[in-house]
């Protein structure tokens, strides 16, 4: 009977566990800058446990739009594509911008519930491309209900570089925020010698500012998480402010 017991409660823990992992949603793009000799962009949005590469269905977004230089916002919801991402849901598209500048993609999700933590998740989730060597102005805030605004610059970075951010919720920074950090494990090259090891944390400072240092080359995802205000159909709403920063 106590083998029986232990058997239960180790099959129950690692269940559990499985299903406590980190969220995120993701915007990969194929490249984080564009040149004369790659001008299109093209992207893939999901919903996963990325360095695990276990997939989530995403429903199409309740919205999807690119900030052109912080100012020109133009809707993209549109041109999305279905497409399917660890064998679940998720959306494809392109874009080629019309001049130089700063690209920054958003999608902002229809919340997913989530019966393992009794509670629902809206991760608003970007990635921002440099067009042509012209990206300027990369820590400018685009007013989002939550978001990560870098204080490292979120392309053209090295494996190893530190990224720094501010949480923002309302518009103001969020002390004390916790931020969960994962890999893109896309050809699941790397291993996680224990659970605790697969999504990594940090928290904010009194301004709302994190900082970790990416070891890998590969697209890293950062998600600043807090509740908020208001449930969402009876229920705690998580808003995750989530950017995605290639190192190379």
């Amino acid at each position: 009977m106590k083998t029986r017991v232990t058997a239960l409660t180790l099959a129950l823990v690692l269940t559990m566990a499985s299903a406590a992992a980190a969220h995120f949603g993701m915007i990969i793009p194929d490249t984080d800058e564009l040149t004369q000799d790659k001008r299109t962009v093209n992207m893939t949005l999901s919903f996963s446990h990325p360095f695990e590469m276990v997939g989530m269905e995403l429903e199409k977004p309740a919205a999807f739009f690119v900030v052109a230089n912080g100012e020109e916002k133009t809707d993209l919801l549109a041109t999305l594509k279905p497409a399917k991402v660890m064998d679940h849901t998720a959306w494809t598209a392109s874009f080629t911008p019309r001049q130089p500048g700063l690209y920054a993609f958003v999608f902002d999700p229809v919340p997913y519930k989530e019966d393992a933590e009794n509670n629902y998740i809206r991760h608003i989730t970007k990635v921002v491309i440099d067009a042509y060597g012209e990206g300027e102005n990369w820590n400018q805030p685009l007013g989002l209900k939550t978001e990560i605004v870098p204080l490292s610059r979120p392309f053209g970075n090295y494996a190893g570089n530190v990224f720094q951010g501010v949480v923002m919720v309302d518009g103001k920074p969020v002390p004390g925020a916790r931020v969960e950090v994962e890999f893109y494990n896309k050809d699941k090259k790397r291993t996680a010698p224990n659970e605790r090891m697969v999504t990594q944390e940090v928290m904010c400072d009194s301004n709302g500012v994190f900082t970790f240092a990416c070891p890998w080359k590969g697209w890293w995802g950062f998600a600043g998480l807090n509740a908020d205000s208001q449930p969402y159909e009876g229920r705690e709403l998580e808003l995750g402010a989530v950017i995605w920063v290639e190192m190379k």
